[in-house]
């Protein structure tokens, strides 16, 4: 489909069937996915595609014990906010289902970049992170064109120890977010956003 039509319709798609993902249609989305620019073109995103039941329950607990902190708080400070309230009942069906979504993929970082070490912690932060999430979105717009349906998340992860001993991961690796799969039970569609005007800023913000 065109571009334009893809972004403009790609939302976070979490309730997804528990059908089966051909393999081959997971591996062309990441092909999509390493197009991507990285810093210092170090290509080194590393991407670990989980179907394993064992698994998958294995990051569902962990899913559930950092749902029950940030889906406490959701509820508790914006929970009558009625679209907050949608990605939360979203989340719920997510984080009770985990285990019947067909495909997880572990987006991840190792080793790559060619320049050296350059002592400014916020611009290493944004460039080794930026080696990751331009991939992400391509995986995102991929498996959009396709008809999956896909989420990034980040909470299954949230103790990079575990997560490193569910999956085998070495010290090196960095699990960075995941991107569930499966096929839509809903449908894309058009989604609310600020008009450009809002947020675009000339030369300083506020102009």
């Amino acid at each position: 489909m065109p571009f334009v039509e893809a972004a403009a319709t790609q939302k976070a798609v979490r309730r997804v069937l528990p059908d089966p993902v051909d393999e081959r249609i997971v591996l062309r989305c990441i092909e999509v996915a390493l197009e991507a620019p990285t810093g210092s073109n170090g290509q080194n995103w590393e991407f670990v595609v989980v179907t394993d039941p064992a698994l998958k329950a294995r990051f569902q607990a962990e899913y559930r014990r950092s749902w029950g902190i940030y889906g406490w708080m959701g509820e508790r400070f914006r929970g009558g906010d009625e679209q907050t309230a949608r990605i939360l009942r979203s989340v719920r069906w997510q984080v009770e289902h985990f285990t019947e979504i067909p495909v997880l993929v572990v987006c991840c970082l190792g080793p790559g970049s060619k320049l050296p070490f350059i002592p400014n912690p916020p611009m290493i932060a944004s460039s080794h992170y930026g080696s990751i999430y331009p991939s992400v979105q391509n995986l995102l717009l991929a498996a959009r064109t396709v008809g999956l349906g896909a989420a990034l998340i980040t909470l299954p992860l949230w103790s990079h120890t575990v997560a490193r001993r569910i999956l085998g991961l070495p010290m090196t690796v960095e699990p960075c977010c995941m991107v569930t799969l499966g096929w839509a039970k809903g449908r894309y569609g058009p989604k609310a956003r600020k008009p450009v005007e809002s947020v675009v800023h000339r030369n300083r913000y506020g102009r």
